[in-house]
């Protein structure tokens, strides 16, 4: 495992900074590219889209509304919001849960799974663009290790391979 020059407390040395900084933008700029995109061609936000996968790969189809907030990191109001706009868009449908009154579950209509079909192809066309087209397989290869690596246990979950 590698390890840092600096110790705890310190500033970051000029290669730690440059990696977490890159991180950061590197995020940044490809969430805001790939939201673009999504946008312009679906009127879909990128956070719309992500709930439509968790949805898609939820064990029996639906999935409790607070650990949707969790996976997609967003608070449970925010994700309310969110799921009210979709609900009315005609893109998710909520059902009460059996087992608790107040906790309800979400699930994809068919105009839901019909949306994701279309977004799917030009989020996937903008992932490989923006990102993938720039690093050669062994350095993705890499990367998925990294990220495996720096990740607690279940963080790295992402519903259908990011798909």
């Amino acid at each position: 495992m590698a390890t840092t020059s600096a110790t705890s407390g310190e500033r970051l040395a000029p290669r730690e900074l440059q990696a977490w900084r890159g991180l950061l933008r590197a995020h940044a700029a490809l969430r805001r590219e790939l939201d673009a995109d999504l946008e312009r061609e679906h009127g879909l936000a990128l956070t719309s889209y992500e709930v439509f996968l968790f949805l898609e790969d939820a064990e029996d189809g639906h999935i409790r509304l607070h650990d949707l907030a969790d996976r997609i990191m967003l608070s449970r109001s925010g994700l309310t919001r969110l799921v009210d706009r979709l609900e009315r868009d005609g893109f998710v449908a909520r059902e009460s849960c059996p087992t608790d009154g107040r906790g309800s579950y979400a699930r994809l209509t068919e105009a839901g799974r019909a949306k994701l079909a279309a977004a799917r192809r030009t989020h996937l066309a903008g992932v490989r663009r923006c990102f993938l087209d720039h690093l050669s397989s062994e350095e993705q290869e890499l990367l998925g290790d990294v990220w495996e690596r720096v990740l607690p246990d279940g963080a790295a979950q992402c519903p259908g391979s990011c798909g």
